[in-house]
This record gives C-alpha cells, structure tokens and sequence, in this order.
C-alpha cells in the first residue's frame, strides 16, 4: 500500500485551509460535514466557500503566516502558489501536522479518497493519488449498489449492542445473529422506514435464536436492458439464495445475481405452459418456508400483467413475509426506446392498457370502448392474436388508417420495430419472424416514430 487508510476524528478541530477557491470550497465541504471547524487564510474567497462558514469558523483577508498554523489539527492547501505548498509542507512536516497538499501528493502526508457517504458508514476510495477519476468513477458504482438510507441499518444495528451482548455470551453466536439480521426482513424493514417492524423481527431473532427465516422478494426485471433494473432490484438479487425466473428476464439481468444463488427457470411460452402457476406459487412457499431468502424476477412490472399479486396471495395466507420491488413495464421500455410517446397533447391525451390474447379461442377483452383516437392503445400478449386485435379494434370504430406498431425484444440490441396501420399490419407481420416477445401500441403518437427515434443501433431494425 502506497497509503494506509484512515478515518480522522475532526469534530470540532481546528482544520487550517490554506486558499479559499472552488477547489478550496470542495475540500471545506468535506471538512464542514464531519463538523470540523475551519480557519480560512486567503487574500479572496469565492461565495461557495463564504457560504459554507457558520460563526465559529474564522476567514482571514490576506496571506498565510506561520502563526497561523499555532494550535491547529489538520492543514489543507489549495492554493496556485506551489512555493507556498513547499514551505507549508515542510512546517507540517516539522511539527508533525497532517497535511494535504491539493493535486501535489509528494508534499502530502494524507490525502482525501473519494467518498461513499452512508453516515455513519463511510467509505473511501483512492487511487494513491495516481488517478482520481478513477477513484471518482468506482465511487459511483458504490453509490449506486448502496442505499441511500444504508446509514439508518447501521444506527439500528448499533442499538442494539447492549441488548445482544447480554443475551449471546460468545463472540461467534453475536456473529452469527448479526450476519443473520443484516441479510432478513428486519434490514428490509429498516431500509423501507420501517422501524417498528424491524425491532420485532430483530428481538424474535434474538429470544428464538431462529436465524434462518425466509421471505420472498417479487421483483420488477423491466423491459429487457439491465440498466433499466432498479437500485433495490439489484440488491435483492445479490442477497438472494434462490431466484425464480421467467423466459422475459435477460441472461444479462440475472447475471448478476448472486453467483452461488440457486436459478430455477419457470417459465411459460405461448401455448406451452411448463410450469403451472398453482406448482410456481407453491414453489414460492415452499422455498420461504424452508428459510431461504428468494427472489421471483418477472418481466416488466409484476403488477402489471404478470399475476404477481396471484403469487403473494398464498405467502400471505401462511404468513410468509414478501415484499414487491416495481419494475419499468414493458410498455414504458418499449415506448421509449421506439421514440413513441406514450401521451403528446396533439396526438393522444390518455393511454390505456390491455390484455390481447384468445382463451379458448375467446377474447378475454372485447375492446368495444376502445375506439377514440384519442386514445394510445398498449396490447400485451396480442401478437398470436393480432388478427383479433385488428377486428376488435375496427369495430369499436378505429379509423382503419390508424397507426399500429409491434416491437420485439424492446430495449435490447434484437429490437426490431414493425410500422403500418390498422388495414395492413396483419399482412406485413405475417412476412416477419417472430421470436421474442412482443409488444403491440396502437394510435397516432406512433407518427412520431421517425422524428423522435434515438435507439438507432447500427443492429436496430424498422420495418414500414
């Protein structure tokens, strides 16, 4: 190691910053939020840092002096004057004070990393001072993987202290019931806002010693694009010991999984449905009960056409505690990255969606008060019975030129895009391969197509 990582107490120490510019400002920002109280020396300040000063900071109107180093914990310099750097390098250096010397680590004794702030989790990332962008860039994936109210599941842990030492005698049983706490429903519970729920299950792990309790997450995967995933998404699956999944979740999305975790694939093609809902909603139970933390990922939003709350309905009879993650539905994703507004105050003032498949060879939905013009029209599970749709849509009393679109595999670089109206689409999707799920809309935003397209892969394909 280049440097040894450490975490200064500076609460209330006097911190000398040397220079009062924008970079100055970015450094007394850090300093002011672990409370420390500054001294400013610098002939100019700029508002940032004026701004940042409360009454028990001091800012002196001219250039720095060797008093003022007299009393002071921590120097930071950030001036343009490397002669000052020098000579204030060497002073700290005699008097054994840290210093950080701004983009000059040779005159440094410390230096600032980039900073993942969860207070009172901090975490700090530095490159030695050899490339801050890149401190910078894995700081964000870190922000990005952590919750913002991470700091909360800290404090909770920490109350509870006192209370779990004198209940669990030895070292590994505290281990154990902590490693347990931080992976179950009481950290959910906690991240959610939930303290109350938190403190039961907590003291239940603790009075029953049943460290092995499980539940079910019902996650939203989105559209198809595994950014498109939510933050929370994202940590569940990472947490998860077994993941259910569908034929519309990605290989990408559950790539990042947790490596270890069991997959088990239960999904449905048209017309050939592997596995019964009934056997996966048992599958579900079952898998809680035996005490593992489980992920159910769908496609889209599970709310939203996915009979997801037809699952929760049986974890709730038997008390398994679940919660739902949403996800981007398949209509957003599709919409935007076909450059179709769903919505536009020329085209459209309301959207609806739809369910577009036969049962029995029966509509499920006549769509006979789905004839405004007014009106954008999103149709899952239409495409097999697109001839049906088309019908249904003419005698509800749609303009046969009305623009229609079918768009396959959404979000992904396999997006393909078919365009035509209410007379001839039927025709034009019988010449195309389909073998992706496919979502239909239905209305005159889909004239905007051309102008707003902007998921123009080389790969992407539009059909007209």
């Amino acid at each position: 190691m280049d440097y040894l990582p450490l975490a200064f107490n500076v609460r209330e120490s006097a911190v000398l910053l040397v220079g009062a510019g924008p970079v100055a400002a970015r450094k007394a920002t850090l300093l002011k939020r672990a409370s420390a109280t500054l001294y400013v020396v610098a002939p100019e300040i700029c508002p940032e840092l004026q701004a940042l000063l409360t009454p028990q900071d001091r800012y002196f109107k001219r250039k720095v002096e060797a008093s003022d180093i007299e009393g002071k914990q921590l120097i930071v310099a950030a001036t343009s004057d490397h002669e000052v750097h020098i000579w204030l390098a060497a002073i700290a250096k005699d008097r054994n004070l840290p210093i950080n010397v701004v983009d000059e680590p040779d005159l440094c004794s410390f230096i600032f990393p980039a900073i993942v702030d969860r207070n009172p989790i901090i975490i700090g990332i530095s490159s030695s001072g050899t490339s801050p962008v890149l401190a910078r860039l894995l700081r964000k994936r870190l922000e990005a993987w952590l919750p913002t109210n991470y700091g909360m599941l800290a404090r909770f842990v920490g109350s509870l202290r006192e209370r779990v030492k004198a209940v669990l005698a030895t070292e590994s049983e505290r281990r154990l019931y902590y490693e347990t706490l931080v992976e179950s429903e009481a950290a959910e519970a906690v991240l959610n806002g939930n303290d109350e729920v938190a403190e039961r299950f907590a003291s239940d792990l603790l009075v029953e010693s049943n460290y092995q309790r499980g539940d079910v997450a019902l996650v939203g995967a989105g559209p198809g694009d595994p950014d498109l995933m939510t933050f929370k998404a994202l940590r569940l699956l990472q947490r998860a010991d077994v993941v259910l999944y569908d034929r519309l979740v990605s290989q990408e999305i559950l790539d990042l999984a947790r490596r270890d975790a069991q997959r088990i694939y239960v999904g449905k093609q048209r017309d050939q449905h592997a596995v019964a809902q009934a056997d996966i909603n048992h599958t579900l139970l079952d898998l809680a009960q035996q005490g593992l933390k489980v992920v159910r990922l769908k496609g889209g939003d599970p709310f939203i056409f996915g009979r997801g709350g037809e699952e929760l309905e049986l974890l709730a009879e038997h008390g398994v505690p679940f919660q739902v993650v949403p996800g981007i539905t398949s209509a957003a994703g599709a919409a935007s990255y076909a450059g179709i507004p769903l919505t536009h105050r020329d085209y459209a003032q309301s959207v609806r969606f739809v369910p577009g498949y036969l049962k029995q060879g029966t509509a499920v939905l006549s769509l006979d008060d789905c004839g405004s013009a007014d009106e954008t029209l999103v149709v899952y599970m239409g495409l097999k019975a697109l001839d049906s749709v088309v019908s249904r849509l003419l005698d509800a009393g749609r303009d046969p030129t009305t623009p229609i679109a079918l768009i396959q595999n959404a979000t992904l670089p396999t997006q393909v895009i078919l365009i035509g109206t209410l007379v001839d689409i039927a025709s034009k999707a019988s010449q195309q391969s389909w073998d992706g799920p496919t979502l239909i809309l239905v209305g005159q935003v889909i004239r905007l197509h051309q102008k707003l397209s902007w998921f123009n892969r080389p790969d992407l394909e539009v059909i007209t």
